[in-house]
Order: C-alpha cells, then sequence, then structure tokens
C-alpha cells in the first residue's frame, strides 16, 4: 500500500517487507519489524513471520496486523481440516477470503510454506507458487525480490540470500527496518 489512507479515510498501519526463498531442499521466510502509521515508526520491532499449527508450516504477513492474525488464524483451522495439506488449505482460505463479507475487508498478504511448497496468498482469491522459489511482498517487496533474485546465481544457502535481501530492501524502503525475524523449515 502506498496511500496512508484506507478507503474509510483512516490512517492505515503500512508498510513491511517478507521474502520467501526455496533452494537446497531449505525454505526460509524473512520479514523486517517496522510498523508505521503515516510517516511515522510506532513500532521496530514487531513479529511478522511466525510458525503457523503444528510447526511444519510458516508464514509472514504485510498488511494490517490484526487482520494478518484473523488469516493465520484461518489458515491454521484450515489446516487441520486438510490434514496439514498446505495447497489445499490455501486453497480453501483464498476461497473464503475473496467470498466472506467479513473476510473479504480484511487488507494483508501472506507469503506461507511447508517443507514442499511456497504459496503467496492475497484477498483476491490468489494462491500463487512463485517461479524459481523465490517470493516477496510489501512495501520493500520488489526491493527484496530483485535483490534475492540477483543472489541466487552466486549463492547457495537461503538464509544468506534471504538475509542479504531484507537488507538491501531495508537500505532502500523508508517502511522496511533491519530487524528481521527468520523462519526456516
Amino acid at each position: 500500500m502506498t496511500d496512508p489512507h484506507s478507503s474509510h479515510g483512516l490512517v492505515q498501519w503500512h508498510g513491511t517487507t517478507i521474502i520467501g526463498v526455496k533452494k537446497g531442499g531449505k525454505t526460509v521466510i524473512a520479514g523486517d519489524g517496522q510498523v508505521s502509521m503515516g510517516n511515522t515508526v510506532m513500532k521496530p520491532n514487531a513479529r511478522k513471520v511466525r510458525r503457523i499449527g503444528d510447526g511444519s508450516v510458516i508464514g509472514g504477513f504485510a498488511g494490517a496486523t490484526a487482520d494478518a492474525f484473523t488469516l493465520f488464524e484461518r489458515l491454521e483451522k484450515k489446516l487441520e481440516a486438510a490434514r496439514g495439506q498446505l495447497m489445499r488449505a490455501a486453497v480453501e482460505l483464498a476461497k473464503d477470503w475473496r467470498t466472506d463479507k467479513y473476510l473479504r475487508n480484511l487488507e494483508a498478504l501472506m507469503i506461507v510454506a511447508d517443507k514442499d511448497t511456497m504459496l503467496i496468498l492475497t484477498g483476491n482469491g490468489d494462491v500463487l507458487e512463485p517461479e524459481h522459489g523465490i517470493a516477496a511482498i510489501g512495501s520493500g517487496g520488489n526491493y527484496a525480490l530483485s535483490a534475492a533474485k540477483a543472489l541466487d546465481a552466486y549463492e547457495e544457502d537461503a538464509e544468506t540470500i534471504a538475509r542479504h535481501a531484507m537488507q538491501v530492501a531495508a537500505e532502500v524502503c523508508v517502511f522496511t527496518n533491519d530487524r528481521v525475524t527468520v523462519e526456516t523449515i
């Protein structure tokens, strides 16, 4: 989101960078800790990347924090119902997110992954599997994505790629800081 105001005219909490890198049998999701409201940093150490359910799925979010927590809770329930099958749970969540009157108003994006799959989930009903195992979302997402793609040919370690990409995003995007949380599967 580049506009700090919602369609309701209220100031939005905004900006973050989340990156997912899948390489060498390892999947990493990393995110910064900055929460901004307008041009003010409200919190520098938010935890936007976490383990979900029994710990076999990791996820990161960009967007409204309360909305993202609601979506994480819903995804956990879908994972239980799908017996841990991430793709199936993600598709079911995306259906609900797009069609449910309450969920449709949630403003967040998510990257989720298990040992086999990494996905980007959106409120438009998208369940996207990124090409070449690299995905990024949020205000600094394009910077992190570009950096990770450039590093991919030269670096074998997924966590190293993610950390360097986050460093680049933090140096360029004013809504991203260098307090990075990393989860690995």
